[in-house]
């Protein structure tokens, strides 16, 4: 099918949070939603790229398919992809929307005690 992009096998997409302020720019919709890159491994990047572009150029969306944790499917809409050449292969970059309860968020709480450390070093 051409209005999606299917994960076939492998593990469920790590979606990390997007802090570039052109893709922030991309998270203007009405449902409450992050702004999220999943790096794949592909063996036709530039294929699913032009798949990307040709909806996009057709104001239709083009969603990503993926199975979660508990092995459900979910689907993301794509919001930009770029495929770029990695010395274990091609890897296909996506911009998503992802619902908050898909976002997975990490806190080191060793950076904030390396910035107290700072401040009493300041005092």
């Amino acid at each position: 099918m051409d209005d999606r992009i299917t994960i076939i096998e492998g593990p469920t997409p790590l979606f990390e949070p997007v802090q570039d302020g052109w893709a922030l720019g991309l998270n203007e919709t009405r449902a409450f939603s992050f702004t999220a890159i999943t790096r794949l491994r592909t063996f036709n990047g530039p294929a699913l790229v032009e798949r990307c572009y040709r909806r996009w150029h057709q104001n239709e969306p083009i969603n990503l398919h993926y199975r979660d944790e508990v092995g459900l499917e979910q689907t993301a809409p794509i919001l930009a992809a770029r495929s770029v050449e990695t010395d274990d292969g091609q890897m296909l970059l996506l911009w998503l929307h992802v619902e908050r309860n898909d976002m997975q968020l990490e806190i080191d709480s060793s950076d904030d005690d390396e910035a107290d450390d700072d401040l009493d070093i300041m005092e």
